[in-house]
């Protein structure tokens, strides 16, 4: 850790717990932009805090996943902490045992709270203290579990999280107005000018990444509300381009399969490192009078396929009939779409901004539906599509989702 490349900020996160203006706190709060060194930060802090306070304690260190606790946090952890603590990964047991070669030892458990069930993970388990990485993605019921089974004395509630919607539990019951003073935490805001060791020009990348909420969430690092047109970087101009030969050189379909809802199907096609819908296929059984079977959607999936070697069709997972139909017929590798709506939605806004996604003319539909998609301002939470003229725009999400999501940058 270059500790001179450190904000003042950031080093508040690390050490706060040694300040005595500070110490007496019960959490530290940690929320801004992504790439402001919040995370390393905290968890530095945390592992210090923890071996330097305890001696044979648990604590619990968590994450959406714990693949994604183990990509942002553990991967790196033995470079940011100092070489004289000794980091043993058991990961059978999720587990993390961090000695300082003096006998003080204590354990870490890796937790994921992905839904409302996660909660029973943690049940149990007595802590002297909890991390929690991406709070805001974590259900409520899964940290107020965590938080419960911190009963150690001195045990203390580490949190950091990108901001979501002003509705957001955690953003109305840990940070605004009063609410850190009332739960006697530290609230740290974090933005880009903390991270001292950001190049500019990868700075100028991140910005140019993101336009309206996700550019004040990710870059402004503030907890604003989405309203109005979810794509609002999408232009005609620039995003819809002429059906020409391309020098594709790999081929997917997505699809968005409905009975009495419209189904839609884009074929996308890979050019010098950029994604092309080149066709699609959309059919609306209320409109037409008709509502079609599986072998006869299977029918129009071979028809937008040709003969182009499809890697993969990418299909909403609640469509288990049709995914069977596709199975039977053996043709096409089936895969199951992600339904994280909200990650989906700022996956596709990445790729439409940074100039990685086109549409074709002649995929009217989709195009459509890019001028029409909007946030329900009224969804009780915040952060939800109105479920109008959205097939086109599920099944872009399901292929970006997936082909892309690899390539997304962890905040």
């Amino acid at each position: 850790m270059i500790y001179q490349r450190l904000s003042k900020r950031q080093l508040l996160a690390m050490l706060w717990w040694q300040q005595p203006r500070f110490r007496g706190r019960d959490a530290l709060v940690c929320d801004g932009s992504i790439r402001s060194g919040k995370t390393v930060c905290m968890t530095v802090g945390f592992v210090l805090w923890s071996m330097a306070m305890f001696n044979g304690q648990k604590f619990a260190i968590c994450g959406k996943t714990i693949e994604s606790l183990r990509r942002n946090v553990i991967l790196n952890l033995r470079d940011w902490v100092p070489p004289d603590l000794t980091i043993v990964e058991k990961r059978a047991e999720n587990k993390l045992v961090i000695s300082d070669g003096t006998g003080r030892e204590n354990a870490y458990f890796l937790f994921g709270g992905r839904d409302e069930s996660s909660y029973m993970l943690i049940q149990g388990i007595t802590l002297a203290g909890v991390l929690l990485d991406e709070v805001a993605l974590q259900p409520q019921s899964f940290v107020e579990q965590a938080l419960a089974r911190c009963s150690v004395e001195g045990s203390k509630f580490w949190f950091n999280c990108n901001p979501e919607g002003p509705e957001h539990w955690f953003y109305k019951n840990w940070v605004e107005g009063n609410k850190p003073k009332e739960k006697n935490a530290l609230h740290l805001h974090f933005t880009m000018d903390d991270n001292l060791a950001l190049p500019p020009r990868i700075r100028e990348r991140y910005e140019g990444m993101y336009s309206g909420v996700f550019y004040d969430r990710y870059i402004r690092g503030l907890w604003v509300v989405a309203e109005g047109l979810i794509y609002t970087m999408f232009n005609k101009d620039f995003h819809v381009v002429p059906a020409v030969p391309r020098p594709y050189d790999r081929y997917y379909i997505s699809v968005d399969y409905g009975t009495a809802n419209p189904t839609s199907m884009g074929l996308w096609g890979r050019a010098d490192g950029v994604w092309y819908r080149m066709r699609e296929y959309y059919y609306n059984s209320r409109k037409e009078g008709h509502q079609q079977t599986d072998e006869e959607y299977y029918t129009e999936l071979e028809k937008l396929a040709g003969d182009l070697p499809i890697r993969g069709v990418i299909v909403d997972p609640s469509a288990a009939s049709f995914l069977e139909t596709i199975r039977r017929h053996g043709r096409f590798h089936d895969i199951k779409a992600s339904n994280a709506v909200l990650d989906g939605i700022r996956d596709v806004a990445t790729q439409l901004q940074t100039g990685r996604l086109f549409i074709c003319e002649g995929c009217a539909d989709c195009i459509r539906e890019f001028g029409l998609y909007r946030w329900d301002e009224k969804a009780p939470g915040g952060d939800k599509p109105i479920k109008e003229n959205d097939h086109a725009m599920d099944d872009v999400r399901y292929f970006v989702h997936r082909i892309f999501a690899p390539d997304i940058f962890s905040f």
